[in-house]
């Protein structure tokens, strides 16, 4: 929102939120109707394009959206190096209000505009025509009311919405106010009415002209340098006919210069180029891929997660995750996506954090949830666990923590297989699990007497158990076959606290894993509390109980660019296995931590608290 907002800031149908698309309603049922009642000899394509060609639009920002997120977390030619936070992605999440609003003009200019209707495929001269009035009048128009909107007046009102976003994406060029995007359409407008008015006009000129402005808007506010040298060497003047991301990231940090839409000479024949424009451009190509200091390995947990990751849909990824209707309608994208993970076997990287001194990055193995627990699965997993170890090693990463699907007994002993296969190994492997028992422990309400386990038992939920029972806490077992584990692992160490009973009554703090089943939950007391010790949260099926969070920590200020979810967790809170990397980075651990060893408590959750991450309230607190 501009810091005065103007008349016509909001677009017209804001308060229809995501039903917005139902003003299309009349118009593509027109459409319907004339292809029912018609004569194929008498249909317009010319209005049959306008929905598809819209998807087009929708999914040709995406697609750069993805792209240079993906090369942003890489590095690789970055031009500003800041992040972004979760308030920009709030801001920029309706960036299809401007396809929404083009799409109706279409709609409209089709029916009423003389011309319009019936256009041919292609004419060339009509293209011509639209690549000189570009150059000339809409370029020009532009540069001069781009000045203007940086007057005071209209910047306070109108124009510092979009400059709100100091490090831009690809789809910053398109947040702007309704009025802004009013005058922006009558420019651009100017070659289509014109040919379509002189009946030199054809659908592929209109559709490759504002296909070449998406283009341009969302390649020049890409945050990393993608125009190589070679191009300007082999033709010179073309400095002057295209800009780069790097001149217009210089716009949105400088304010005063590089006024250009897409082409820069205007802005040498008034003298309001930047003067540091070259040596950023030179710069950004000569910047090479980010080394991290701590890289945490994740993974695809369904098939609609792949939406939900950093380089997917950016309003999803800013929000818990949690399946929604509409990805159904995506089941294509969504196939062909799980088809590319099966050819494409190597780690994305899909995040970059800064916290302090330290450069985090977070890399996803194109494996689903289910793969993991497949045993024909296993050696193709644990073959791409191992590759993103080695690549971290590679790049001099001092620690690389295991997400906790990418860890476990039957898989890979906890990660002890790659330390045993590479003895030599520089890089520390942490699998978080005794952050994540400290964290455990300190969810239990004070007062707690005795808690129930239940679940798939893992190295954590052992140490769980083992914690619980030296603090003289009685743990009850539900299962014969459970309880027979965990008193041939604790012996004598328990203290006489581990118990097995059929009652889910006597309990009302349950620590629980991936097995737990529906009928069990339903049989537990009203108001117990559901804390699980595995990555993955139970469903909530009781409304009379209450559900803690999977293992994880609020996030302290300092850690930056954050702008997606960990999962389900909120905003800004992060799982104990990513935390504990990044614990063991700033405190200098030398050890591994992983296979059937496991840290000091006490000393990590300190080490936690000293760097500023703060447990998560309990349920039953907040609503009590």
């Amino acid at each position: 929102m501009a810091s005065k907002p103007g008349i016509l800031t909001d677009w017209p149908w804001t308060p229809l939120g995501s039903f917005k698309y139902i003003i299309l309603g009349p118009w593509v049922m027109e459409t319907i109707h004339s292809i029912m009642v018609k004569d194929p000899q008498e249909w317009d394509l010319t209005n049959f394009t306008v929905i598809p060609f819209m998807l087009w639009r929708m999914l040709h920002n995406q697609l750069w959206i993805s792209f240079s997120r993906y090369r942003t977390a890489k590095g690789t030619n970055r031009i500003v190096d800041k992040g972004i936070e979760f308030d920009q992605v709030d801001r920029e999440k309706n960036w299809d209000d401007q396809i929404l609003f083009n799409g109706i003009l279409f709609f409209l200019a089709n029916k009423y505009v003389p011309g319009a209707s019936h256009l041919p495929l292609w004419r060339t001269d009509g293209v011509i025509i639209t690549m000189l009035l570009h150059v000339g009048p809409v370029e020009f128009l532009y540069y001069w009311f781009h000045r203007a909107l940086h007057h005071h007046y209209l910047y306070s009102r109108y124009h510092s919405h979009h400059h709100s976003s100091i490090v831009t994406e690809p789809i910053t060029s398109v947040i702007h106010p309704f009025a802004e995007h009013i005058v922006y359409f009558a420019l651009f407008a100017i070659p289509m009415l014109t040919v379509v008015l002189t009946e030199t006009g054809s659908i592929i000129a209109i559709a490759g002209y504002i296909t070449y402005i998406d283009l341009m808007n969302n390649m020049g506010h890409c945050n990393f340098e993608l125009i190589p040298n070679w191009v300007f060497s082999i033709f010179p003047p073309l400095k002057y006919l295209m800009y780069t991301p790097s001149f217009h990231s210089l716009h949105h940090t400088q304010f005063r210069t590089n006024y250009s839409l897409f082409m820069p000479f205007y802005d040498y024949i008034y003298d309001t180029m930047d003067k540091s424009s070259d040596i950023l451009y030179e710069n950004s190509l000569k910047r090479k891929e980010e080394t991290p200091n701590v890289v945490h390995l994740t993974h695809l947990t369904t098939p609609e997660s792949i939406y939900h990751l950093r380089l997917g849909f950016a309003s999803l990824a800013s929000k818990p995750y949690s399946s929604a209707w509409y990805l159904w309608l995506l089941w294509p994208v969504t196939l062909w996506s799980m088809v590319l993970t099966r050819i494409y076997r190597r780690t994305l990287v899909v995040e970059r954090n800064r916290f302090h001194q330290l450069r985090l990055q977070t890399w996803a193995i194109p494996k689903y949830g289910i793969q993991y627990r497949l045993k024909w699965q296993k050696e193709s997993v644990n073959n791409m666990i191992e590759e993103a170890v080695l690549e971290a090693e590679e790049k001099g990463a001092s620690v690389l923590s295991l997400g906790l699907m990418n860890q476990g007994e039957e898989l890979n002993r906890y990660g002890e297989v790659y330390v045993k296969k590479h003895p030599q190994l520089k890089v520390k492997l942490v699998d978080g699990s005794s952050l994540a028992v400290a964290v455990l422990l300190n969810s239990i309400p004070k007062g707690t007497t005795q808690v129930l386990l239940r679940g798939h038992l893992t190295k954590v939920a052992f140490a769980v158990a083992f914690a619980l029972c030296q603090k003289g806490i009685q743990v009850t077992i539900l299962r014969e076959d459970e309880y027979e584990k965990l008193d041939k692992s604790l012996g004598t160490k328990s203290e006489g606290k581990l118990v097995t009973s059929k009652s889910y009554s006597s309990c009302k703090v349950w620590f629980v894993g991936d097995d737990l089943t529906e009928e069990e939950q339903r049989k537990a007391n009203k108001g117990t509390l559901f804390i699980p010790f595995s990555q993955l949260p139970p469903k909530k099926l009781r409304k009379d109980c209450f559900y803690h969070t999977t293992p994880a920590m609020q996030t302290p200020t300092a850690l930056e660019n954050v702008d997606s979810c960990e999962n389900w967790l909120p905003r800004r809170v992060m799982s104990v296995w990513r935390i504990a990397g990044i614990l063991h980075a700033l405190e200098g651990w030398e050890e591994h931590e992983c296979g059937y060893t496991m840290s000091n408590i006490d000393k990590v959750w300190e080490a936690c608290l000293k760097h500023g991450f703060q447990p998560l309230k309990v349920p039953t607190q907040s609503k009590s």
